[in-house]
């Protein structure tokens, strides 16, 4: 499919207001059960002033993404390929993630800073590694592809590693775990990102949120292990949150204009200046920042694409510079070391939430936030988006000429 000029010239016209709206939504769009806390949905409900009723069929997400994607020139393949990554963030409660994002990559795809049409391929192939070039084309088509080879692999010979350079914003880190999962491998993902964390003493951002994630499953879905996390002290999404309300952030998140530790949440988005996980260096945040650089090692160093304070920035002040992103992708049989990990995981994790508690609050495992949204959205019967999401998506659907997303009733 040519993209013709008279539609590159519409989307161009209209991507910077839509994209006004995104920013605001992003910010705003909020999951009670993967914040863990009953004053977040509190909060959203003050400012919506009356509960939303309406839910966003899974088929619809898909499809609205994917019909988005082929009116700038993706095969229908790739297309729902993203469609179905974009549609599990949401499902997962990873909004900041989901379809908020399709827009950005069409932005890219307009601008020519992505290639819709490209192919990722095998630069070097050895046994149980292998290096790929993912040919700028969306990031979730190429991580799938990783993923995949890497699970081959590993059915082989126990193991596969497969690094990769040329990519994208890929998504959510802990899809590519549950590919492998999918498949009883264990599965392991990282990637680089535009530079947003100063690393410790420093007062300038030098390296991404490089998000990690393991994957391994138990003997009942329940009891699956799923890490996803970013290597920051929080989201640029959250600070955001925060200064739309007024609020203040807590000390450790940020940095402002002077270099140290802000409060202001204001001032933190426009410095974009994250801390790592741990905020400062007295309170561990150093450890943080090594794990950062160790994503930054595996996805920039050993794959030969751009790293750390190399990487474009996020926002447009790169103008057309492409992402060239690292990802790294690991599966593992773990049958190929000793049999029985499922019960072993099991036993683990019943342990773990029969610890006594401090409070009220469970005891949680990574993966429980994400299986008590999932839960959430199968009774009501899809994604309950946020309003200014369901506004922008309408907006940018009439801008590229395809049919709306379609909302249908909760079913409880």
């Amino acid at each position: 499919m040519k993209i013709g000029r008279t539609l590159l010239s519409k989307l161009s016209r209209g991507i910077d207001q839509v994209m006004d709206n995104l920013g605001r939504t992003v910010a705003s769009q909020t999951s009670p059960t993967r914040e863990n806390s009953s004053s977040a949905t509190s909060s959203v409900l003050k400012e919506d002033e009356k509960p939303r009723t309406m839910v966003a069929p899974k088929e619809e997400v898909i499809r609205y993404i994917a019909d988005s994607l082929m009116k700038v020139g993706a095969s229908k393949e790739d297309a729902v390929t993203v469609g179905e990554h974009l549609f599990t963030a949401d499902y997962r409660g990873h909004f900041s993630h989901g379809m908020n994002r399709m827009e950005m990559y069409v932005q890219d795809v307009v601008k020519k800073l992505t290639d819709p049409k490209a192919k990722p391929r095998i630069i070097t192939d050895f046994k149980a590694v292998a290096t790929v070039d993912g040919m700028n084309g969306f990031g979730q088509v190429t991580g799938k592809y990783c993923m995949e080879l890497a699970m081959k692999k590993a059915k082989e010979y126990g193991i596969g590693m497969v690094a990769c350079r040329g990519s994208n914003h890929y998504g959510i880190a802990g899809y590519y775990s549950l590919m492998a999962m999918s498949e009883n491998l264990f599965g392991f993902s990282c990637t680089n990102t535009s530079p947003l964390m100063a690393p410790t003493r420093s007062r300038a951002a030098a390296l991404g949120t490089n998000p990690i994630s393991l994957g391994a499953r138990g003997s009942t879905s329940n009891d699956d292990f799923v890490l996803d996390m970013a290597t920051t002290c929080v989201a640029l999404g959250k600070m955001e949150l925060a200064s739309r309300k007024g609020e203040p952030i807590p000390e450790g998140w940020a940095l402002g204009a002077d270099g140290k530790p802000t409060v202001d949440a204001a001032e933190a988005v426009r410095t974009a200046c994250l801390m790592p996980l741990g905020g400062e260096e007295r309170n561990s945040g150093y450890k943080g920042y090594g794990m950062a650089l160790m994503v930054e090692v595996l996805c920039g160093i050993l794959t030969g694409s751009k790293f750390g304070p190399n990487i474009r920035k996020w926002d447009s002040s790169s103008g057309d510079v492409v992402a060239d992103l690292g990802h790294c992708f690991l599966a593992i049989d773990p049958d190929a070391f000793v049999p029985g990990s499922r019960d072993r995981l099991t036993d683990l994790v019943g342990l773990l939430r029969g610890l006594p508690t401090a409070g009220d609050m469970p005891v949680l495992i990574p993966g429980d936030p994400e299986r008590g949204h999932m839960r959430k959205v199968d009774r009501e019967g899809g994604i309950t988006y946020h309003d200014n999401q369901i506004k922008a998506s309408k907006l940018f659907a009439e801008k590229l000429g395809v049919q709306p997303m379609r909302l249908v009733e909760k079913t409880i």
